[in-house]
């Protein structure tokens, strides 16, 4: 680590003193050293060290009575003697040492042999030998003669004595023990324990003193980790060890704690003991040992801080690298998102957009700025605390205030711009709304009323008033404006300006000239005085009564302005209103386009919200703990494809709409040609029953509280759900308002089939509806073809068998029947309620019944009810009396079924011809050649009642101003009556080579005509008929609509062309097509009822 040597210098030389110490009492590795190693030999007591010195300092190791000497071994003595010559202090040994060798009891060649053995055992410096010679005296005798004899044998002092006195001549009784006449207590298995217990505290010293440095090497030699996590467990690894090694240093002072007063024993039991050298150079090795550990702990905790400090320093460093990182990558996100704000904005719904998503940002942002800031403060912390990494944190500091100060300054810039872009949008809105507003009071000014005096002057200080607020919402500069909101204008927001200022001042010149027509008319008019001619006079052609009645009839009409000076002032006001409704209804339209286009940004960004804050968040890992059993992959079923509508309309639509800003009374185009596209709400809204099930079994779990809580929505997610269903609903409302503005546009057509267009698909989508609600029918509802129409009807049945007509089980009281029309099927099903709350309380269907339309007829009026109709089948075999809730819907009804069986009819013919042209169909010029449209075809008439009817008919319809080649129904029908008989039926003229719904503008032209049936008027402007009567047609109105004169009654009224065709002779009577076991047959005859029946051609063989 930086400023650490390698090996810490203080502990290194802390260290070393209890090493010398502990080297010093354990001189020589090549020999026992210890006390424990040689305890067995120390036991037999054959040598000791008492712990006296001489005069001189010598060191005194005494030899006691040891009989057995002669048989100790050789390296016992040895080892005992260079135990002892090793615990005095290097300069006591140096002095040299006195041998007291007591023999006073043995024989001198014990002694010879003694000496002998001493002086080749000894190992240290050998100062002088004392040998207290034997006693007896025999051995006296022998041992002074021998000695002298001998005495250069032993190759070292030795001086003979006789006694203890002598002995005291060279060394003090007070150095000697009592067994040598001294005052000195030794007890040997003191003396041994001492030395055993010094020299294992010497030796822990000695490991302890190792262990530290060892484990200092290994802290000054550790690298520093380069991520938190290794650095944790790195300061964890050395803190143990740190530890264990402090354990080790209390045990150790434990110990020399517990030696030291095991030393001063003697002085605390007496005072007045006196302690040997060796005792007190005991004392001070352990007092030595004991405060070089005290010294080795402190150095040894000071380098750990330091360690210590140095790990936690590089923890920190790594932290706040690690955050520094992670806060950069937030500070870049937020600079990339930031980057992407454009502050040019097209219009203020935009400007209002962008801010909010800008302001989003930024409170998003404000956590990372504030933990950015945070982190710099902190690294700022670590630098006053003197950390090693100063040079690294320092820039890191300011690179985060640079990038906060640089992502406040662009937002602070940004939103700047857009306020000030927002604050010239709604400039130029208060303007538009200024000029418009006064448009509208233009228009609004009634101009009959300004021709009085006290009119115009009402109307001229209105304008007035409003002329004055000019200041408060004009533009007053254009320069000026484009000057002060440089920075933001763009060259479309440029032309914007130059448009709207150009618009206020065209306004401000219809105001004037305005003012100036308002002023002349509220001038004050002198009564003329007439001169007095000479002549007669002549009234002027502009007083004449003619002209005076023309003028007031002109005010009476509502004109735009009545004629007060000359045609040539009436023309400019009339000219200048007309320019004015033009404005009006086209600020009108532009209203209406507005409001378009913003409900369209802002329900696509509703999609999106949506999309994003819930359908994504459904995949998302962070929210699957939220997110319950019942709403696992259920998110096709809760959110349909509103995924594919956002799509449609982000890339799509809302950019065509866009296109038609400036023209929306063209917008009916956009409309047509994404019609197709629009048909995708019908899935949506077939799935909306499911979706509104589900969302009400999970509307309270905290998935959806805490999505709503993320968006900050004060609504609900089903609040979001119903957006389609709203907004394909809301576009028939905007282009009805356009259509209403639009009256004699370009676009007009394109805005009408648009709507009609739109009404479809919202009759689809409710059909659809209806149709996923039908049960128990078990085929494939799809395979009937398109659903056409469907509703509720009260409906009765008959059923006939034979040639009887009888009623089986007729009901007095109707069914409740939802008929379901499709192109190939009729369905009869029981509409039955369900419980529950909104699309769970949608009715459902139990199919009951089905026709198919192959073998289907119809008649158009039942039992004199004009809400009734039939529809049978099998030859009236089986009919149902269908009773719709108004007149209006059962015509709906009848016509759609009609157009079913026209278009069956027609393709069948189609085919035919293609088959065989030539056999079936004759040329429709010919009303002479008769064919059988049946296999039992006869050669003539077997009816001649019905015959004479028809002769009668076709005189009566050669008197009509109509021709009697028309092609169509008007010479086939097939009665009730002719039905049941079941005979060839034959036919001048084909039945099927016509449009019934053609035929109305082709047959009727005004002319006389016999009535056949009888029809009650259906509203106060209509006219009752009865059979029989002579009616005149005068003139064809709107609507399909005739006016018509009854001749008997003289009563004049309208009647719908559609059911002329059946109450005049000239339409032939009632016409009814049917079909029987493969075969048509066809008759002309002349029926009471007013009504018409079809029925389908597809089953008869060519």
């Amino acid at each position: 680590m930086g400023g650490t040597p390698s090996v810490p210098d203080v502990l290194e030389e802390t260290l070393d003193v209890p090493s010398t110490i502990s080297d010093g009492i354990l001189q020589r590795e090549d020999a026992p050293l210890c006390a424990a190693e040689i305890g067995s030999e120390l036991q037999k007591q054959f040598a000791i060290l008492p712990g006296g010195r001489s005069m001189n300092g010598n060191p005194v190791i005494v030899f006691p009575e040891f009989p057995d000497f002669s048989e100790l071994e050789e390296d016992e003595i040895q080892n005992v003697l260079r135990y002892l010559s090793s615990i005095p202090s290097v300069a006591a040994s140096a002095v040299g040492f006195i041998l007291v060798i007591d023999r006073r009891l043995d024989r001198w060649a014990a002694v010879r042999a003694t000496l002998l053995r001493i002086a080749g055992s000894f190992p240290g410096n050998l100062h002088l030998v004392l040998v207290l010679r034997p006693t007896t005296l025999l051995q006296r005798t022998l041992s002074d003669f021998l000695f002298k004899y001998n005495k250069d044998e032993f190759k070292m002092k030795v001086v003979m004595l006789s006694s203890v006195t002598e002995l005291h001549a060279y060394i003090d009784p007070g150095q000697l023990t009592t067994e040598l006449g001294g005052t000195q207590e030794y007890r040997h298995e003191s003396w041994i324990s001492h030395r055993t217990a010094i020299e294992a505290f010497a030796l822990m010293v000695k490991t302890t003193a190792q262990t530290l440095q060892a484990f200092g090497t290994e802290l000054a030699e550790t690298e520093l980790p380069n991520d938190a996590e290794a650095t944790t467990n790195l300061l964890q690894a050395h803190t143990l060890k740190k530890d264990n090694m402090k354990e080790d240093l209390q045990v150790a002072l434990s110990q020399g704690g517990r030696l030291l007063e095991c030393i001063n024993e003697p002085l605390q039991t007496d005072p007045e003991y006196g302690m040997t050298s060796d005792e007190l150079e005991n004392l001070a090795t352990v007092q030595r040992l004991l405060g070089q550990l005290d010294e080795t702990e402190t150095a040894f905790d000071d380098f750990w801080e330091r360690h210590r400090t140095k790990l936690e320093q590089c923890l920190q460093l790594r932290h706040f690298e690690q955050h520094f990182r992670e806060v950069r990558g937030q500070l870049d996100v937020t600079s990339e998102r930031l980057s992407g704000f454009s502050e040019v904005s097209v219009s203020p719904a935009h400007a209002e957009h962008v801010l909010r998503e800008l302001s989003g940002l930024e409170d998003r942002a404000c956590d990372a700025l504030d933990r950015a800031l945070s982190l710099a403060r902190e690294g700022d912390r670590l630098i006053d605390n003197s950390h090693y990494a100063e040079d690294s944190i320092r820039p890191k500091c300011s690179e985060l205030r640079g990038a906060c100060e640089e992502i406040s300054s662009t937002m602070r810039s940004k939103k700047d711009l857009l306020l000030r872009a927002m604050e010239l949008h709604h400039a130029l809105e208060k303007a538009s709304r200024w000029c418009e507003e006064g448009i509208f009071l233009l228009a609004s000014q009634p101009v009959d009323r300004c021709q009085s005096q006290d009119g115009a002057e009402a109307a001229l200080q209105e304008l007035e008033r409003y002329l004055d607020t000019a200041p408060l919402h004009a533009i007053a500069d254009c320069s000026a404006i484009c000057c002060q909101y440089e920075a933001v204008l763009t060259t479309q927001l440029r032309d914007q300006v130059e448009r709207v200022f150009q618009k206020q001042s065209s306004v401000q010149e219809m105001f004037e000239k305005r003012r100036v027509s308002l002023k002349k008319l509220a001038a004050k008019q002198t009564r003329p005085v007439q001169p007095v001619a000479p002549r007669p006079e002549v009234k002027s052609p502009l007083s004449s009564p003619n002209q005076e009645r023309k003028e007031r009839r002109y005010s009476a009409d509502n004109s735009i302005c009545k004629k007060v000076d000359s045609p040539t002032h009436n023309g400019g006001i009339g000219h200048a209103s007309l320019s004015e409704e033009e404005e009006n209804l086209a600020v009108l339209r532009r209203h209406v386009m507005n409001e378009l286009l913003e409900t369209e940004r802002a329900y696509v960004e509703e999609l999106l919200c949506v999309l994003e804050g819930y359908a994504a968040e459904m995949d998302n890992p962070a929210m699957a703990h939220l997110i319950p059993s019942t709403l696992l992959s259920k998110k096709v079923v809760l959110f349909g494809n509103m995924s594919e509508i956002y799509q449609f309309h982000k890339r799509t639509f809302l950019k065509e709409l866009e296109a038609y800003t400036d023209c929306p009374e063209l917008v009916g185009r956009c409309f047509l040609e994404r019609m197709k596209d629009l048909q995708i709400y019908e899935a949506y809204c077939q799935n909306k029953p499911r979706s509104e099930s589900l969302w009400r079994q999970c509307s309270d779990c905290a998935f959806f509280q805490e999505c709503q809580k993320k968006l900050e929505h004060k609504l609900g997610l089903d609040s979001y759900l119903l957006k389609p269903v709203q907004r394909i609903t809301k576009y028939q409302l905007l282009l009805k308002e356009l259509l209403k503005y639009s009256k004699g546009c370009d676009g007009c057509d394109d805005l009408q089939e648009a709507l009609s267009s739109i009404l479809g698909i919202l009759k689809a989508v409710n059909d659809s509806m209806h149709l996923i609600a039908i049960t128990g029918y078990e085929g494939n509802l799809s395979d009937l073809g398109r659903l056409l129409m469907q509703g509720s009807f009260s409906v009765w049945t008959e059923h006939k068998k034979g040639h009887a007509k009888v009623k089986d089980l007729a009901r007095f009281k109707p069914m409740q029947r939802h008929l379901f029309l499709h192109q190939k099927a009729l369905l009869f099903c029981k509409r039955r309620e369900e419980n529950g709350e909104g699309y769970e309380k949608a009715p459902s269907y139990s199919f009951k019944h089905s026709l198919s339309m192959t073998a289907v007829g119809i008649t158009e009026s039942a039992k004199g009810d004009n809400k009734k109709f039939e529809v049978w089948c099998n030859s009236r075999d089986e009919v149902f009396i269908v009773q719709a809730p108004t007149a209006e819907i059962k015509t709906s009804w009848v016509n759609e079924i009609r157009k079913v069986l026209t278009q069956q009819l027609k393709a069948f013919r189609d085919a035919s011809q293609q088959k065989t042209p030539d056999s079936v169909f004759p040329s429709p010029t010919s009303n002479s050649a008769s064919i059988s449209l049946s296999p039992f075809r006869s050669g003539g008439p077997k009816n001649p009642k019905k015959q004479e009817e028809k002769k009668a008919e076709t005189s009566s319809a050669s008197d009509s101003p109509s021709s009697p080649k028309h092609k169509g129904w008007n010479k086939a029908s097939l009665s009730v009556d002719a039905t049941e008989e079941n005979d060839g039926y034959s036919s001048s003229e084909d039945p099927m080579n016509s449009d019934p719904e053609d035929e109305v503008g082709r047959k009727l032209a005004p002319g006389k005509y016999t009535v056949v049936a009888d029809c009650e008027k259906a509203g106060p402007q209509e006219l009752s008929v009865k059979s029989g009567d002579l009616v005149q047609l005068i003139r064809e109105g709107e609507e399909g609509q005739w006016f018509v004169r009854n001749l008997r009654s003289s009563q004049e009224g309208w009647v719908a062309a559609a059911n002329l065709l059946s109450l005049i002779s000239e339409s032939k009577s009632s016409q009814s097509l049917s079909s029987s076991d493969g075969s048509v047959s066809g008759n002309l005859s002349t029926s009471s009822s007013c009504s018409e029946t079809y029925t389908s051609f597809s089953d008869i063989k060519p």
